[in-house]
């Protein structure tokens, strides 16, 4: 997970402070003192800083007097609040739909890794299900061609370029053409790298810009420039319509809160973070997710929509089942190794765990640790069905058949099966979380007259018509305020499904 590092110091003030018998104005100023030098370190706007510390300590103000308040939560959620406002922006970045023909040009500095970065946004959209061509219009770096060809075929996406034509605005035209001819869903312009002194290439930008008429133009951004980013973004802003910010190298450098903070003040909107250099290193972006995540407090409702997408439609009700009951067996812990080594990245995936540090495996070390992920999955296929479901209890003479059968040694199956106790922990409070919010719904359905008050008053008017109004909307949550955990996670997606087909 990117920026781990300041995360950690964020996370480790609040933690001090939660730690302290009594929470005094001095106790919360030594925490935000170290708040404050944390975001300096990570080359954060001096400015955005200042503010963000007098509107926690704004906060703190108004809400301390308060009878039954906690200053504790109070500092921990304004300190969240404010750093998600540093990285939101008002503006909404186009939406692009599937069945109409989109085009997106993309922009930026030469060596910010936007090739690359066009080919993760394709490989994004792919794998739902879209149809995406890519048009390589970089006719000035040398390698450009060669370089998405090349991508484009790891991704299996179809091309368009010429090693011989040197009119970017000619071969941008004629690509988007044939891929409007064939009826494609997104179609993305890789153009020239160039930096804000060179008048040509900007030229060259806008006429591109003018020619092919981009529904959307992404702005790639190295995050490793920090601060400075801000003039460059500016930049391109003024030259054409910027209507989003894509952040590269967010995984690998200090700066990138000041890469952040930059891009915001720019009031133009991130939707998309590199995290590494695989092509599925790539993840949309949501200020307050990403804000917590930073600071160790994972997200659940993100976990499980990534969880979703890895597993068989036909097994997600089994999962939530026992993840809602606090079920979780070896075999179930086998299951979800398989589904982690078809997710990307492990510390993005672990990141959206509340409690789970950023940085489980060593930067760097990732294929380590997806080898030592296969390596106990190898230990668990010497083990027999009731091993596995947890109907025979692991002793050392079973412990060492194991380890005979898998090549491995007793210390190794040992160490697996303290990595399953605290999976199993994790579970189960995931399991409380999930179980709790489904012991809500079934105490509200006993007051009839209260959730349609409430259903009235949260649901926007047009959804509730589409439901089939009132009525129908109160049949629906009697229904499922009848099913267990995992049918009623299905059942949630039978509506959604029926929804979009309508």
């Amino acid at each position: 997970m990117v920026l781990g590092q300041l995360g950690s110091r964020i996370s480790g003030a609040l933690k001090k402070l939660h730690e302290k018998p009594i929470i005094d104005e001095e106790a919360i100023k030594e925490c935000m003192s170290e708040i404050v030098k944390a975001l300096l370190q990570a080359d954060v706007n001096a400015a955005y800083i200042k503010k963000l510390r007098d509107q926690v300590m704004l906060q703190v103000n108004l809400e301390a007097d308060a009878a039954g308040t906690n200053k504790r939560k109070i500092v921990q959620r304004a300190v969240v609040s404010e750093l998600q406002k540093m990285l939101e922006t008002d503006k909404k970045p186009v939406k692009l739909r599937k069945g109409k023909q989109n085009i997106v040009m993309f922009v930026g500095l030469q060596g910010t890794g936007k090739t690359t970065t066009i080919a993760k946004y394709a490989y994004f959209y792919i794998k739902k299900g879209w149809r995406v061509g890519l048009v390589c219009a970089d006719t000035f770096r040398a390698g450009a061609f060669d370089q998405l060809k090349q991508n484009a075929a790891k991704i299996k996406a179809p091309f368009y370029g010429s090693y011989t034509e040197t009119d970017p605005v000619k071969i941008a035209n004629e690509g988007v053409e044939y891929f409007r001819s064939q009826t494609y869903d997104l179609i993305i312009i890789d153009t020239s790298g160039r930096n804000k002194q060179e008048e040509g290439l900007f030229d060259e930008m806008k006429m591109l810009e003018k020619t092919i008429n981009p529904d959307e133009v992404i702005f790639v951004m190295d995050s490793t420039i920090g601060q400075s980013c801000f003039d460059q973004a500016q930049a391109f802003k003024n030259a054409v319509k910027v209507g989003s910010v894509i952040m590269t190298k967010l995984d690998s450098h200090a700066k990138g809160g000041g890469a952040l903070s930059a891009v915001a003040a720019t009031q133009s909107p991130i939707t998309f973070i590199g995290t590494g250099e695989q092509f599925d290193e790539f993840e949309e972006f949501e200020a307050k997710s990403f804000i917590k995540r930073v600071l160790g407090m994972g997200d659940i409702d993100r976990l499980f929509s990534v969880v979703q997408e890895a597993i068989p439609l036909d097994k997600q009700p089994e999962l939530l089942n026992k993840i809602s009951h606090g079920q979780f067996s070896l075999r179930d812990m086998y299951e979800q190794f398989q589904t982690v080594l078809k997710m990307g990245s492990i510390n993005s995936l672990m990141s959206l765990i509340p409690g789970m540090n950023s940085g489980l495996i060593e930067k760097g070390k990732e294929k380590e640790g997806i080898a030592r992920i296969k390596r106990f999955m190898c230990i668990m296929d010497s083990m027999n069905d009731p091993e596995l479901d947890g109907h025979k209890q692991l002793n050392d003479s079973r412990i060492i058949r194991i380890a005979r059968g898998s090549g491995t040694s007793v210390r190794e199956v040992n160490i697996l099966l303290e990595e399953y106790k605290k999976f199993a922990k994790m579970v189960q409070k995931m399991g409380k979380l999930s179980l709790g919010k489904a012991n809500d719904m079934q105490n509200f359905m006993r007051n009839p007259q209260q959730m349609m008050r409430k259903v009235q008053s949260a649901v926007d008017p047009k959804m509730l018509q589409q439901l089939g109004g009132s009525a129908n909307m109160m049949q629906m949550m009697k229904e499922m305020s009848k099913l267990d955990m995992g049918e009623m996670m299905s059942q949630i997606g039978k509506n959604k499904r029926g929804l979009k087909r309508k």
